[in-house]
């Protein structure tokens, strides 16, 4: 029997935890600028392994690690990567 892969998105990802990015669901900020682009621009591409260095307040920005590269999202910005967690 094999298990299915456990997917979380990356706002619920704990500080020090690892994941692997699966998926980005598509959005458009409220300027018209596509968040999702943004992201995929940034390194946030499926496959790409990621790390949660702060997870921050509650409602509050993330830091992430992507590569030798490390980005604040906002919330709604990392509620968007769809994630396996390791």
């Amino acid at each position: 029997m094999t298990l299915a892969p456990t997917l979380t998105t990356l706002d619920a990802l704990k500080a020090g935890q690892s994941a692997t990015v699966i998926h980005l669901a598509p959005s458009h900020g409220g300027d018209g600028a596509d968040v999702s682009r943004r992201l995929l621009e940034l390194g946030f591409v499926p496959g790409e392994r990621i790390r949660m260095l702060k997870g921050g307040l509650p409602g509050g920005p993330v830091a992430v690690k992507v590569g030798q590269s490390t980005f604040a999202l906002r919330r709604f910005e990392a509620a968007l990567i769809s994630i396996q967690p390791e």
